[in-house]
């Protein structure tokens, strides 16, 4: 790589704070013994420039991680909103059918009491022959008026439901036009956090690109060592539910699959799409996002996880990953990686959360 490619790596990544990378291919376990050899062109990358350019990797990956969080959130909303709308459009049709049948009852109710000629009492009574049969006839026009007041009153809250049923609807359909504005936002940010990643990776030579690789599997390995040098282990002995293994199976299943921002299997998936969908496959719904799942399902102490607990990672929560055991997990890392096997620590925890509580 000459000076001035060099120059553009290094300036591209001076304004970058480190953040703790995501995963790389392969497990958290493997041992830290880089070799790096000088780059056959004139002006080589030091490994300062690689960690650096790791460092500048993780934050657009980070970046594409959220707003994926946000893109999921927004269309899970979407999906709810609309099938609201279609319920409400059902609602709508049912009450306007109701509402036309109560009116010809009540056109029929008016027709009958226009045949009786609408007389008084006083009247019916004077012109009747027989006074018994015009106090039945005088209970039945009383039930009469009754059962119209009725009908008129409920004529009234089915005319009222209808108008309640249109403005939520046309609630519904503002909230949605707000998340699909919201999805076209985060979407759109997606792909311009992928594509300056995969912009910056593009500028290394194959070699570089190994020993780049190499930085990321040691970033791991030396946060994995730490988290097991804490002990933790000798506190998480769980078992996991039945419901737990069912998920973990699913998890693991997975094994080799691509990562794609969005996707919820089965041939793709992203970091929450797993951790949905295997906990669908065991029978337990739960959140779409990483952030919905820190937010909404238990909290449980690390030193009482149990394989099938998720792990939220970094501190706005746009990781997730399963427990399995043994001090791993299985996740969807990024795009341009697979879904594998890595260490618990090997990426900052904010906490663990159980879906089958």
């Amino acid at each position: 790589m000459g000076t001035a490619r060099r120059s553009l790596i290094t300036a591209a990544v001076t304004v970058v704070c480190a953040v703790t990378v995501l995963a790389a291919p392969g497990t958290a376990f493997a041992s830290p013994n880089p070799s790096p050899t000088p780059s056959a062109t004139s002006t080589p990358v030091t490994n300062k420039d690689l960690e650096a350019v790791r460092k500048k990797l993780d934050r657009l990956y980070h970046d594409a991680a959220v707003a994926t969080d946000a893109y999921n959130l927004a269309e899970e909303k979407a999906e709810k909103q609309s099938s609201e709308i279609v319920a409400l459009a059902k609602k709508i049709v049912k009450g306007k059918k109701k509402l036309d049948d109560l009116k010809k009852r009540a056109g029929a109710a008016a027709a009958a009491q226009y045949r009786s000629g609408g007389l008084p009492d006083e009247a019916q009574l004077m012109l009747s022959d027989d006074p018994q049969e015009f106090l039945d006839g005088a209970g039945r026009v009383i039930q009469g008026e009754r059962a119209t007041k009725g009908l008129l009153g409920e004529m009234t809250r089915t005319q009222q439901d209808l108008e309640q049923y249109a403005k939520d609807a046309s609630t519904q359909w503002e909230k949605l036009e707000a998340n699909r504005k919201a999805k076209a936002k985060a979407k759109a940010k997606i792909k311009k956090q992928i594509a300056a990643a995969e912009k910056l990776e593009s500028e290394l030579e194959a070699e570089e690109k190994e020993r780049l690789a190499e930085l990321e599997r040691q970033a791991a390995y030396k946060a994995q060592t730490a988290w097991l040098d804490s002990g933790i282990l000798d506190e998480i002995d769980g078992k996991a539910s039945a419901q737990g293994k069912k998920a973990v199976a699913y998890a693991t299943a997975q094994l080799g699959k691509p990562y794609e921002w969005g996707a919820e299997g089965p041939g793709t998936f992203d970091c929450s799409g797993l951790t949905s969908q295997a906990w669908a496959a065991a029978g337990q719904p739960i959140p779409r996002t990483s952030q919905e799942q820190w937010k909404q399902l238990k909290r449980i102490d690390t030193k009482d996880m149990r394989p099938g607990d998720l792990i939220i990672y970094n501190d706005d929560a746009s990781h997730v990953a399963m427990y399995v055991g043994d001090g791993a997990i299985v996740h969807a890392p990024r795009p341009g990686r697979t879904v594998t096997v890595a260490g618990a620590g090997s990426m900052p925890i904010l906490a663990v959360v159980r879906p089958d509580v």
